[in-house]
Parts: structure tokens; sequence; C-alpha cells
């Protein structure tokens, strides 16, 4: 996957309610799209990088326009909501390990 578009990372959207993740896109926003389509809810879908050639704390990125939810009091790209990362980082550890 690493190959189709920016080398060392992987795009990915992560629901944190329904525990899956949508990867490998040019945009988080057409996973996105594809996840809605599914039936998840846009209140618990996060927008990552993965560097699967990375460990630790440098696995995930949480940043991605579409997490900017002004409304949610998220302001930026970053995934600012410390229960919110913990989510994103449990379901990506019970996906990937």
């Amino acid at each position: 996957m690493m190959q189709n578009y920016f080398g060392d990372m992987v795009k990915a959207v992560v629901d944190i309610e329904l525990r899956k993740i949508g990867v490998d896109a040019e945009l988080q926003s057409d996973i996105e799209e594809v996840l809605l389509s599914q039936g998840s809810s846009q209140y618990d879908l996060w927008g990552i990088n993965l560097y699967p050639e990375m460990d630790g704390d440098d696995f995930i990125e949480f940043d991605s326009m579409i997490n900017i939810r002004p409304s949610m009091g998220n302001r930026s790209c970053d995934v600012q909501n410390a229960d919110t990362r913990q989510k994103i980082i449990d379901t990506v550890n019970y996906l990937f390990t």
C-alpha cells in the first residue's frame, strides 16, 4: 500500500465506535465517504496517517483535513481530544496487532 500514494505513509480513517479502519486512498475524505456509505457516523470518523515502518508513537500521526470540526471543539487537522486519540490508538492496535 505504501507504494501507491505517499511512499512511507498510508492514509487511513478510523471509526472509533464500530472499531474499523479504511486505508489506502489519495485522500482521507475518499475513505470517509466509503465508511459513511457502510453505516459509520460522521461523529466517529477520524483521519490518521500510518507509518508501517515506524514503531511506538511514530506509527500513528493524528493529522487530516477531515478532523477539522469546530462544532466538536476540534479546530485543527490534529486530533486534539486525548480520549479520542486513545480510542484511535486502541482501534489501530486491536486491528493491526
